[in-house]
């Protein structure tokens, strides 16, 4: 399915009217990205006062107040004066960064943020983390209850960034009363987004660990940002999911796909996506299989009860998903050039997923191993 750049849908729609007398929002990472994005739709509302825009570098939204720093600046309290809430979107996912160096940024930045807020005044500050907390086990309800207990392990990439920026978002209320936080939960993020999970989309194969139940439910960026919007207008509150109803069977997405199964004994798959993480062939830690194996779909109840509806299906998303991903190769989340991509889709289910022997070796005699 084709849809026009959310971003020039954005810009459309916003106007010269004036300042509606809703609440003040900030929204730092507006730069770029889901905070470029909802910047434009809070900008384009009726129900915002004014839009105070955070981010290392000046985004192109005239209509907000632009703030040039860092998120982990303690200046960003004063920045915050005269906020009613807060959306924190100043978060690292890129595959690609050194993970202790993401780690010290988004969760110093978190810390920054809630402990900003309350000294500016800001009533609430709502966080943005991943569906992903929930652990993919496969003992998982289908769907799994916006309350269910968070079971995930630091073990997959971010995850354990996010279920530290939820204990800090847990803290804060008591650390600083009259400070509330809300917790939006996305499930596959897909739309200008660059994951371990869309990068799995990119591959020759889909990779399926047998006896596994895969399950899909995915989280248009568009949808996402309109429930950022709820949550800023405090429509709703608390820790809520956001993501399209229901899921899809893994067969179900191989026949949409059109993409065939490699399918690997779980020893095979996972002792092969560590040892290639190990030696830096590959971003996605091993821990980033289990949510291709296990199911961790999870309820929209809490929006649906506030009176919102998403307004992309699975099956849209997807095929958006396979449009944005078309012409890229990826092997156990390494992106590779078209003649290595070539070479491993001839190869074989195995090969494809070891990255083949011959790219380790390539990988070393470019080290000089």
């Amino acid at each position: 399915m084709s849809s026009p750049d959310p971003q020039v849908r954005a810009a459309r729609n916003i106007s010269t009217r004036p300042a509606g007398r809703g609440p003040v929002v900030a929204v730092t990472g507006a730069a770029s990205g889901v905070g470029d994005l909802l910047t434009r739709r809070l900008a384009a509302s009726d129900e915002i006062k004014q839009v105070i825009a955070i981010d290392e570098r000046r985004g192109e939204v005239s209509e907000a107040q632009w703030h040039i720093l860092d998120v982990r600046d303690p200046a960003i309290a004063e920045k915050l004066r005269g906020a009613d809430v807060v959306v924190h979107l100043a978060v690292d996912l890129d595959l690609e960064s050194d993970a202790a160096a993401r780690t010290a940024y988004n969760v110093r930045g978190a810390q920054t943020v809630l402990t900003a807020a309350a000294a500016a005044g800001v009533r609430r500050v709502v966080l943005c983390t991943s569906a992903m907390v929930y652990g993919a086990l496969p003992d998982n309800d289908i769907p799994l209850s916006e309350d269910a207990e968070l079971r995930a392990t630091a073990e997959a990439t971010g995850v354990g960034d996010m279920l530290e920026i939820e204990r800090l978002g847990r803290r804060a209320p008591r650390a600083h009363p009259g400070l509330q936080v809300t917790v939006v939960r996305p499930a596959v993020l897909v739309g200008g987004t660059d994951t371990a999970l869309t990068r799995y989309f990119e591959s020759p194969r889909l990779l399926v660990v047998a006896g596994s139940r895969p399950t899909w439910q995915f989280c248009h960026v568009e949808d996402l940002v309109s429930a950022l919007e709820y949550a800023a207008l405090e429509k709703v509150d608390g820790e809520f999911a956001v993501g399209c109803d229901g899921w899809l069977e893994q067969e179900e997405v191989e026949e949409l796909s059109g993409i065939r199964r490699m399918e690997l004994p779980s020893a095979v798959a996972l002792g092969a996506a560590a040892r290639l993480h190990r030696i830096g062939l590959t971003p996605s830690p091993a821990g980033d299989l289990a949510y291709t194996m296990h199911p961790w779909v999870v309820s929209v109840g809490r929006l649906h009860d506030a009176g919102w509806r998403p307004t992309w299906t699975n099956e849209e998303v997807l095929a958006a998903l396979l449009e944005e991903v078309q012409g890229r190769h990826t092997v156990v989340g390494r992106r590779l050039g078209r003649k290595d991509a070539t070479a491993a889709g001839a190869a074989g289910a195995t090969v494809a997923l070891l990255g083949t022997a011959a790219l380790v070796r390539q990988m070393r005699k470019r080290r000089g191993m």
